[in-house]
């Protein structure tokens, strides 16, 4: 059972947080696509070039080895960052709820906190034996672990 409900948090983690990072990459789902969300980035947010590219690669990428089981808890601690970096800077003035009604400036940081608490969960259990992790040799899990 544990094995299945590890298979079902990365599915989960890669269902919400792979379509943020497509918006970021290829502009779907209405977003900025690559080059929109880092011009937000560094002019809005002002953040330096090389941490916006992370944050768009680790979400974009991240997601899909989260799917996948590779790196997970390298992945998932990266993840756990990223997250609280941007509750920190962006969303704690906002308030816990999502902008469900267009009536704050921003939105909330309940989202951010589900993608954390799914984060620590692989990173203190791993990917589980339905992941890549699992069918690398023992000598190369211990670099990711």
């Amino acid at each position: 059972m544990k094995q299945l409900s590890l298979l079902l948090l990365r599915i989960t983690f890669a269902v919400v947080v792979l379509p943020h990072g497509c918006q970021m990459v290829f502009g779907w789902f209405g977003g900025y696509g690559f080059s929109g969300t880092m011009q937000y980035f560094t002019q809005t947010e002002g953040l330096p070039r090389l941490v916006g590219f992370a944050v768009i690669l680790l979400q974009f990428a991240g997601s899909l080895a989260i799917l996948a089981g590779a790196a997970t808890r390298f992945i998932s601690l990266g993840m756990i960052g990223l997250f609280i970096g941007m509750i920190v800077t962006s969303h704690w003035n906002h308030g816990f709820f999502m902008n469900w009604y267009g009536t704050q400036a921003g939105e909330g940081f309940e989202y951010h906190i589900l993608v954390i608490g799914i984060s620590v969960a692989l990173l203190l259990e791993g990917a589980g034996q339905w992941s890549v992790d699992a069918i690398l040799p023992k000598k190369q899990q211990h670099a990711f672990q």
